[in-house]
């Protein structure tokens, strides 16, 4: 819940309904929606490694503490890893 929490603050525009029980499924499902650019028009998506770039830089620069920054980027580095190719 605390990682979701960090991310909620990084992204304030996303509502991100979590329970105890489903937060890392949440947070899990939000940054593979975020990678594969699903909340932009179909013409105007970038590839989910822009996306990538994207969003670490938007954790490195935020005022998160250096462990929620390094679990963000792990969980990142995850989803990307896991997305289909292409």
């Amino acid at each position: 819940m605390e990682l979701l929490e960090a991310y909620r603050s990084l992204w304030s525009h996303r509502s991100l309904p979590a329970t105890e029980n489903n937060a890392e499924t949440v947070l899990y499902d939000a940054i593979r929606r975020d990678l594969l650019d699903e909340m932009t028009h179909p013409r105007l998506r970038k590839s989910p490694y822009e996306k990538f770039s994207l969003a670490l830089k938007r954790i490195a620069s935020s005022s998160l503490d250096a462990k929620q920054q390094y679990e963000l980027v792990r969980l990142y580095v995850q989803q990307l890893e896991n997305l289909p190719s292409r």
